[in-house]
């Protein structure tokens, strides 16, 4: 590999590593909120904010319009100030328009939302107070799109997986303490949204002025973002759907189960999308350098190492659900145990491929992505209305995990057929045959004889991990490109780490 190879893998390295402590304790705080929800309130209200949280979520990609990643893509390819400040000044105004329209809608008709979806009686109220946090998350993300193509790492960790999930659970502790009920959730995603706007804002600004001359670029924008309108949606819908249509098919209660399952399962993509905050602008910058041996020898390297990484939580969630939701939610939402196991299965399909989504985008190929989620959500609506009334949370855990695998098999295919980018290489294929036929026997074996509880859950998962990377050297998975991701771990913990140096060929 070509030294700018290695450097770029580096800089990768260097900013998943910063994104995933801080996705950890975005992921983290978030999974905690739920639990926090789901002990404070009954599993209905837990079922019901699930609901809220998901509107507003929805409401707000469908306002950004597909330029989160429109304007992470355009401000990196500019060198001047005067074009960089156009391209957020221009998703600032368009957006702006959209996010107005969006909210007036959703909150004119909060009734009639509440009335499909929701039982409790205040629930109009409820649907009211999320849909105001809309405008605050919308520019909060506008934001954040503008520090990720600056490529600071550091300004998305403090607004995003600090000051916006630590705010939420700090609010809804002390407004359920003082009285409030299921509304105190959609409160404190009013408050934390709007101080993380002011706060990635004031970030950006640190890193691009945000006053001054301009050179507007929304044409460019709006051509390249335009399929991620409809793609964004749809890709949203992928991970809340669900939520909503068991809401509407089913019970509350079912849909606290399911999405005591869902952040557990979601947290297996926590690596795959540590990935992601730089990923995107450096493939960019490759692709318009024409330096596309680059970016197939990234793609592949960075793949094998989320596989090898998320692979322990997989095993752990697919060999002890119900244990995992007893330590996180209590014994009373062990009945999305086999809705985990679902979820895992879907979700864990992403590690394996990759970031195959953002490669796409890098290339301007944002049309493919539409067409992808299309399928994805025609499979996921599909496989819902057929599925949920005769199997409830475990119905909606099949579609979900269904159009996860529809959606990467597609992205994957289209760019292995048309451009030759793969996110498999021989060593990283032998890791995902070896892995699973040499760990599951014995788990499967101790998950009989076993229980996880609070205090063992993190021992197994540090023992999981020893066994993966054990088996990874042995197996003779190891390339010489892992002497980055070697040497990283080393500088950061003081220590040479034994054993596997022997296994690593020479570079």
């Amino acid at each position: 590999m070509s030294a700018g190879a290695d450097e770029n893998i580096s800089a990768l390295l260097s900013s998943a590593t910063l994104v995933l402590l801080g996705g950890l304790v975005y992921s983290g705080s978030t999974l905690v909120e739920r639990v926090v929800i789901g002990r404070l309130l009954t599993p209905e209200a837990f079922g019901e904010a699930s609901i809220g949280i998901a509107i507003v979520r929805l409401g707000a990609t469908l306002a950004m319009l597909g330029f989160g990643q429109g304007i992470a893509r355009y401000i990196t390819r500019f060198d001047d100030s005067a074009d960089r400040r156009g391209v957020w000044v221009s998703a600032v105004a368009v957006v702006g328009v959209a996010t107005i329209a969006v909210t007036a809608l959703l909150y004119a008709n909060a009734a009639e939302i509440a009335a499909l979806l929701f039982e409790s009686p205040d629930s109009p109220r409820v649907v009211q107070t999320f849909v105001l946090a809309l405008p605050f998350l919308v520019g909060m993300r506008l934001g954040l799109g503008g520090i990720r193509g600056m490529e600071h790492t550091v300004y998305r960790t403090i607004a995003r997986d600090l000051l916006f999930p630590l705010g939420r659970i700090a609010l809804i502790v002390a407004l359920v303490a003082v009285g409030y009920d299921l509304v105190a959730v959609g409160y404190a995603y009013l408050v934390a949204a709007a101080a993380s706007c002011v706060v990635a804002h004031y970030l950006l600004h640190r890193l691009l002025p945000l006053v001054g001359q301009f050179q507007t670029h929304a044409r460019e924008l709006l051509r390249f973002s335009a399929p991620l309108v409809v793609a964004s949606i749809l890709g949203q819908l992928l991970t809340r759907t669900d939520t909503i249509m068991l809401g509407a098919l089913t019970s509350s209660h079912e849909v606290a189960m399911f999405n005591a399952a869902r952040p557990l399962a979601g947290g297996i993509l926590m690596v795959l999308s540590s990935f992601g905050f730089l990923y995107l602008p450096m493939m960019s910058r490759l692709d318009a350098g024409s330096e596309r041996e680059q970016m197939d020898r990234i793609y592949q390297t960075t793949t094998k190492w989320i596989y090898v990484v998320t692979f322990p939580a997989f095993l752990t969630f697919v060999m002890f659900p119900a244990d995992v939701l007893r330590v996180f939610f209590g014994p009373a939402y062990t009945g999305g145990a086999p809705a985990l196991v679902i979820l895992s299965i879907g979700f864990f399909a992403n590690a394996i491929l990759g970031r195959n989504r953002e490669t796409l985008s890098a290339l301007g190929l944002t049309t493919y992505l539409l067409v992808s989620n299309t399928l994805a959500f025609t499979v996921n609506v599909a496989a819902n209305l057929l599925l949920i009334p005769h199997y409830g949370l475990v119905g909606a855990a099949v579609a979900s995990a269904a159009s996860f695998l529809v959606m990467n098999a597609v992205v994957s295919g289209i760019l292995l057929v048309g451009y030759d980018i793969s996110p498999f290489s021989s060593w990283s294929v032998r890791a995902y045959v070896v892995l699973p036929l040499t760990l599951f026997p014995p788990a499967y074996a101790l998950s009989k004889f076993i229980t996880l509880t609070a205090v063992t859950l993190v021992p197994f998962l540090v023992a999981a991990g020893a066994a993966t990377v054990a088996v990874v050297s042995l197996a003779g998975c190891l390339q010489s490109e892992d002497w980055i991701a070697l040497e990283f771990v080393e500088d950061q913990i003081g220590l040479q780490v034994p054993y596997v140096r022997r296994y690593l060929p020479q570079r």
